[in-house]
């Protein structure tokens, strides 16, 4: 588990979320957005422009479509193997999300900003996936290598 600091709950090597995101290709975001207003938007744009694939998961029935892509509403649902769980969900659902990742054999369990559970990250680095929390990928990918 990376040391927390006073300036991010957790200090990672700058590598590490990146070296995650050179290693995945296929994204489970959870918590997608159709209302472009949305921060869960724009990183799936943002995503999605970088040439990842993306799979919106928003448990609202009536949400079929963002962004061009099939929403799934719920990561069981999701009919092909995921390598990145991405949860833009309150911190207090991030254990449960864990578990599912780990249970659809999912490599990586991301937290966006202000996510982050040690007892998830735990369970989830224990079942062998990697974990990076309180991050977003959007600004991973435009820090300079």
């Amino acid at each position: 588990m990376p040391k927390a600091d006073a300036d991010q709950r957790y200090d990672y090597d700058p590598a590490y979320p990146v070296n995650i995101l050179k290693s995945v290709n296929t994204i489970a975001l959870v918590g997608a957005s159709a209302d472009e207003t949305k921060f869960s938007n724009d990183v799936m744009r943002v995503l999605q422009e970088a040439g990842y694939d993306i799979i919106p998961v928003n448990p609202n029935p009536s949400l079929t479509e963002i962004r061009g892509l099939k929403v799934y509403h719920s990561l069981e649902a999701i009919d092909r193997p995921v390598d990145m769980v991405e949860v833009f969900r309150p911190k207090e659902e991030f254990y449960s999300f864990a578990e599912k990742a780990i249970a659809i054999g999912a490599k990586v369990l991301w937290g966006q900003l202000d996510i982050y559970d040690d007892s998830a990250a735990a369970l989830a680095e224990k079942a062998g996936l990697k974990v990076v929390m309180d991050r977003c990928p959007k600004i991973e990918l435009s820090r300079p290598n």
